[in-house]
Parts: C-alpha cells; structure tokens; sequence
C-alpha cells in the first residue's frame, strides 16, 4: 500500500493491489464555490497588502518601484500558486471547506502547475460559455473534476 502524507487517511487500493489513480473521496462543488467566494475575500486582501508594499515601494525608488503595479492583475493567481504550491495543497477557503488538491499519484502538486490550474479556473470563469462547460463536466462526472482538473490531470479532494 502507498503511504499516507502524515495526517492524512491511508489511501484506497484497487482491486489486486493496483494503486488508483485518485482517491475515491471526491470534493463537492458546492464546497469548492464556497471556498472560491472565501478565496474572493483572501485575494483582496492579498492584493491590498501587495500594493501598499508597492506604493512604498515606489516612494523609496523615486517612482522605479511602482512599475510592479502591473503583478496586481495576476495577485489571484499567484496566491493560488504559493498556497496550493505550498505544504498545505490548497487556499486559506479551501482549507476552511477541508479540501485539498492532488495530482494523479495524491501527492502534493508543485507551485507552477498550481499556478496555471488558477490561469485555467480565471479563464473559465471569465467566460459564460467555458464557465458553463466546466460546469456541466463537474455535474455529470462522479468524481466531479472540472474541466481545468481534467487537463492537468489534478482533483480537489476532502482532508477527512
């Protein structure tokens, strides 16, 4: 049997020992669209600290610092990088929900591709037509994994 990130439940085996591919605790929808309206709140304020360092910036470099005012469009994107990149695999409204991201083996995943999962989620939610379609993928798959799940190969999965 594979072993267990330390805190977490031992992994589900396949038939014949075979490890699966995720385990077979799936995280609902309604638990990740509120751990997105939570994340909302966190990004805000991420960002409102990220540009009162960039203003002081800015002052202490004569005007140079305040170029970085561009990184603000993409802050959610990078606060989705370092908290599912880092140790606890998923964002301060994911871990308030007790969800986590994996990758196909139920590791951790790494902050670049946690990073391009968020540039995926910002997409699809930026347009009716792919929000829909990465909807109704979550709706009619039992282990509801969107469609930016899907091309990463990544699941959000429950803690406990």
């Amino acid at each position: 049997m594979l072993e267990s990130p330390t805190g977490y439940a031992p992994r589900p085996q396949a038939p014949y020992g075979a490890p699966m591919a995720f385990p077979i605790v799936r995280a609902s929808l309604g638990g990740r669209g509120a751990a997105y309206l939570l994340d909302i709140l966190f990004i805000f304020g991420f960002t409102a600290v990220l540009a009162l360092l960039i203003t002081v910036l800015g002052v202490l470099t004569f005007g140079l610092g305040w170029t970085l005012f561009a990184v603000l469009p993409a802050s959610g994107i990078l606060y989705s990088a370092l908290t599912v990149g880092g140790a606890g695999q998923s964002t301060w409204g994911m871990r308030m929900m007790g969800l986590r991201v994996v990758n196909q083996a139920g590791t951790r995943v790494d902050m670049i591709t946690a990073g391009v999962h968020a540039l995926l989620f910002y997409v699809a939610i930026s347009t009716f037509l792919l929000w829909a379609l990465d909807l109704v993928i979550g709706l009619v798959r039992p282990d509801r994994r969107l469609g930016h799940d899907l091309l990463l190969g990544l699941a959000v999965v429950r803690t406990a």
